[in-house]
C-alpha cells in the first residue's frame, strides 16, 4: 500500500509543476477536480508540496482548505494501518 501511496505523491506532485507550466503558456490545463482529487486519492503530501514548490494554486481558498485536510486525512490512514496488529 505504501509503494502506491508514494507512486500517487509523485503523479500528484507533476500534475501540479505541469499545470502551473501550461497557466504560464495560456494552454490546455488541468482540472481543478482533477488537482484535489489526486490530492484525496492518496497524492495530499505530493499535491502540498507541488503547490509550495511551483507556487501554485497557493492562493485559492479551496486549495488552502482541501489539501491540507487530505493530508491530515491521509496521515491517519497511515498511522492506523501501521500500528494495526
Amino acid at each position: 500500500m505504501l509503494e502506491l501511496l508514494v507512486i500517487i505523491y509523485f503523479v500528484a506532485f507533476a500534475m501540479y509543476g505541469i499545470d502551473k507550466s501550461k497557466a504560464k503558456k495560456k494552454r490546455w490545463r488541468i482540472s481543478e477536480a482533477s488537482l484535489l482529487s489526486v490530492a484525496f486519492l492518496g497524492g495530499a503530501y505530493g499535491a502540498w508540496l507541488g503547490m509550495r514548490v511551483f507556487h501554485h494554486k497557493t492562493r485559492h481558498k479551496k486549495f488552502q482548505i482541501l489539501v491540507p485536510l487530505a493530508a491530515v486525512g491521509w496521515t491517519l490512514i497511515i498511522i492506523r494501518t501501521l500500528s494495526a496488529p
